[in-house]
């Protein structure tokens, strides 16, 4: 039997834009927080990268202190980037990915897995400009949202239809695993179990629609 190994070999987490003055506009913004803390816990079992920005910080405000971005003891991010783009995809990003060896000319496309605000926005244009640089993206209906909860539907039925894969947190997990006889299958097993109550909820107040 052949030694076991993950289904996918360039994952990277991208947090978008989840910054504390968006909580009280944001429909059901703790399920988009819960499932991101569940990937940011991944992302140390696993060893993928994560990305991570801010909309106008100096207005708008730093990221969600629960995600423990960049703190002593939290998740240390590739580049925590402030932009006024929209597009996650700015030019700091994209040199923080080539200095890390993630990016380069003919290299291995990226295997985006994409959280954070607004669907119909940052979100949406981030994958845009990603599929268009011929990258993998995923998009996690758990893990995402807006203020109005009627764009979100709308938003990723339209990023579905321009090539983007519209999952779910668990079920991207288990695909970037993609083999029970990895080493870390044990650890992102606990992880889901240990999160199946947040996940649940997550799933009722976010995939409903």
């Amino acid at each position: 039997m052949a030694s076991p190994s993950r289904r996918l070999l360039n994952p990277i987490l991208f947090v978008c834009d989840l910054q504390e003055k968006f909580r009280p506009a944001i429909y059901q913004y703790p399920a988009v927080l819960a499932t991101t803390q569940k990937l940011l816990q991944a992302s140390k079992i696993l060893n993928f990268p994560v990305v991570a920005t801010t909309q106008l910080k100096g207005k708008l405000g730093e990221t969600c202190p629960e995600l423990q971005l960049d703190c002593p003891g939290g998740i240390q991010t590739l580049v925590h980037a402030d932009k006024s783009l929209f597009s996650m995809w700015t030019d700091e990003v994209k040199e923080a990915l080539r200095n890390a060896g993630k990016l380069s000319p003919g290299g291995r496309p990226l295997e985006v897995v994409i959280v954070g605000i607004e669907s119909h926005i940052c979100v949406a244009q981030t994958t845009l400009d990603l599929l268009k640089d011929n990258h993998k993206v995923y998009v996690l209906a758990d893990g995402v949202s807006s203020c109005n909860k009627e764009e979100i539907p709308i938003a990723l039925a339209r990023l579905r239809a321009q090539g983007a894969i519209v999952t779910t947190s668990e079920s991207w997990l288990y695909e970037c695993m993609g083999d029970a006889g990895i080493q870390e299958f044990r650890d992102i097993s606990k992880l889901v179990k240990d999160t199946k109550d947040s996940t649940k909820e997550s799933m009722q107040a976010l995939c409903k629609m």
